[in-house]
């Protein structure tokens, strides 16, 4: 999962792009970058880190211009190279810079036909780069100086037509302006703001809305499926349904986990989602579980501290805080290794036994992907002195791997994959499990925009909606992932970045 800002402005956007990352830095903490188009120059500057460690005074002051995009990263298959740090560019046609969230399905295939067909070189093991040349050489056909929106718009719908996955697109156009665009199914979130000053109107496109209400923007509306917004240099917006078949279908992850409580996404609060799903899992406890001698009801910070909340209230139940978070520690889920997930459990929370000592705690989760986080904290609220540690997820059971920009593609590190929840419960060492039934998780966030009538939930039930993923498909990724995680060579691609940085901090 990844994190994409872009705005036209009429004054330097550097500042508000920075403010943007920030807003954003939950979706990725690998990297982060910035690029900025000044007198038809584009300015860089990309590195590995967070947001406040990458971008240092000297680098805003040459992140000149008034119209910018900006990026961060997570590595959905386990690399954390920077190398693949974006926003990417290309010098033909125009110049080209983008920034990508999301994953394209058939991306070998693309590569393939890049370097046949347009002699196109790719760089990078990333699909953002492969996105970046298609759109680059469909631009190009157009084979024209004085570039439309019709001809932009042409050109996106072109790239809809090949590439497959989830994807969420900001890119800058050198003397033309920026463009956004959303995969035809809307599984990656973009929406887009607009603030009025005296010199004209000013744009920004984003993952979340909570970037735009954090630079002082006021949300308009979210970017439709498939669509695409073009905004010229001089301010001017204009939009266009680029798709033959768009449909909508929002990953529901994004709201169990992802997104923060204080945006909305296609319509949807994610907080109000987040106390639905509290609501109907409070509920499920209720009803099937009425025999557990529950205590009181801890969440696991943070994502899951709305949801436990509520289902303290449907239980009639106290509600505590019971461990504290450290604040400075990456989120575990997407780290790239399985050694250093399991060391940072510990250094990220810390229980307090007060709340644990000889009591009976149900603790709650979003949900439980690899296991590895749940089996620690249940060992960490009984070694605090509680009785017995029952667990509850607002979540289902994640059963598959994720191909859509969510870092779970491996099914053997899912501990959901082939087991029934006793299994599961045993794994962890609970006293008792509890999942979210996946109807209760649809109607939760459903609640919030009934016009929504489908999500992307494959990683619960192996329904992949782009229709193009079979075992085939998985086992070539897992493969990836396991040749990385063994310790692949990046130190060209490294070598190649660090000497692009260190012309650039000169």
């Amino acid at each position: 999962m990844c994190g994409i800002v872009g705005i036209v402005g009429k004054d330097p956007v550097n500042q508000a792009l920075y403010d943007g990352l920030t807003m954003l830095q939950h979706r990725g903490q690998d990297a982060a970058g910035i690029m900025t188009v000044d007198n038809n120059t584009l300015r860089l500057r990309k590195a590995n880190g967070l947001v406040r460690d990458v971008f240092h005074t000297r680098h805003m002051h040459r992140l000149t211009g008034r119209i910018g995009i900006g990026h961060v990263r997570y590595p959905t298959a386990g690399s954390s190279s920077s190398a693949e740090a974006q926003p990417f560019y290309v010098n033909s046609p125009f110049g080209i810079a983008m920034a990508h969230n999301g994953n394209l399905t058939n991306a070998q295939e693309l590569q393939q036909q890049l370097f046949e067909k347009a002699r196109r070189h790719i760089n990078t093991t990333s699909d953002s780069e492969i996105l970046l040349n298609i759109f680059a050489h469909e631009l190009y056909q157009q084979e024209s100086l004085q570039l439309t929106a019709e001809d932009v718009f042409a050109a996106v719908s072109r790239v809809h037509r090949q590439i497959r996955g989830a994807y969420a697109v900001v890119a800058m156009i050198i003397g033309h302006g920026m463009v956004a665009f959303r995969d035809p199914w809307g599984i990656r979130p973009l929406v887009l703001g607009k603030r009025d000053t005296a010199k004209g109107p000013e744009y920004i496109v984003a993952s979340e809305s909570v970037a735009v209400d954090g630079t002082g923007f006021t949300y308009v509306r979210d970017i439709e499926p498939g669509e695409a917004v073009y905004i010229s240099e001089d301010g001017q917006l204009t939009s266009r349904q680029c798709a033959d078949n768009p449909q909508h279908c929002p990953c529901i992850f994004e709201y169990v986990y992802f997104a923060r409580p204080d945006s909305f996404i296609d319509k949807v609060s994610v907080y109000a989602s987040r106390v639905n799903m509290g609501r109907k899992l409070g509920e499920k406890v209720k009803r099937d579980y009425a025999h557990l001698d529950i205590d009181v009801v801890i969440p696991i910070p943070e994502t899951s501290c709305d949801i436990a909340l509520e289902m303290a209230n449907i239980l009639d139940l106290p509600y505590r805080q019971g461990f504290v978070k450290n604040r400075y520690i990456g989120r575990t889920f997407i780290m790239p290794g399985q050694t250093q997930r399991r060391k940072s459990v510990r250094r990220k929370l810390n229980a307090i036994s007060a709340e644990f000592r000889g009591k009976n705690v149900l603790l709650v989760d979003d949900s439980i992907v690899r296991g590895t986080t749940s089996e620690q904290i249940i060992e960490m609220a009984r070694e605090a002195g509680a009785k017995k540690v029952y667990f509850a997820s607002a979540a289902p059971e994640i059963r598959f791997p994720n191909v859509y920009g969510i870092d779970m593609p491996s099914a053997n590190e899912l501990i959901g994959h082939g087991r029934e929840a006793a299994e599961i419960n045993d794994l962890i060492k609970a006293d008792g499990l509890i999942y979210q039934e996946l109807d209760d998780l649809i109607a939760a966030v459903q609640e919030e925009n009934p016009a929504i009538e489908q999500f992307e939930t494959s990683v619960f039930n192996g329904k992949y909606i782009t229709g193009d993923i079979n075992q085939s498909y998985l086992d070539r990724l897992d493969a990836a992932r396991n040749d990385i995680a063994r310790g692949g060579d990046n130190s060209a691609e490294d070598a190649n970045l660090e000497l692009h940085n260190e012309l650039d901090d000169e």
